[in-house]
């Protein structure tokens, strides 16, 4: 099992729609049948900081969301709406309920 945490600074004008989009890929994406977990995080001090942890059974199935349209479609609507670009940390769960 793989966990990556995304952090998403999006321009303030920008954070509503960038929580409307995400919400959509967020449903699709705990659809995929290799998704464990997909959680939307937003900084209750900052609005325009979004944490998304998804979690994937393996490799392959990380690397088919990014083969996806939800995602697709997410990535490319977001792309302008961010103020610096996302970056990632990949971790591996070591406990897991």
């Amino acid at each position: 099992m793989l966990a990556t945490l995304v952090f998403v600074d999006v321009i303030p004008e920008c954070a509503d729609a960038f929580a409307e989009i995400t919400a959509y890929n967020h449903e699709n994406s705990r659809k995929e049948p290799g998704n464990v977990r997909f959680d939307v995080l937003r900084d209750r001090r900052d609005p325009t900081q979004f944490i998304l942890y998804e979690v994937y059974r393996d490799e392959e199935a990380a690397a088919a969301h990014k083969e996806t349209e939800h995602y697709k479609k997410w990535r490319d609507t977001v792309a302008p709406m961010m103020h610096t670009p996302r970056r990632s940390i990949p971790t591996e769960p070591l406990c897991f309920d």
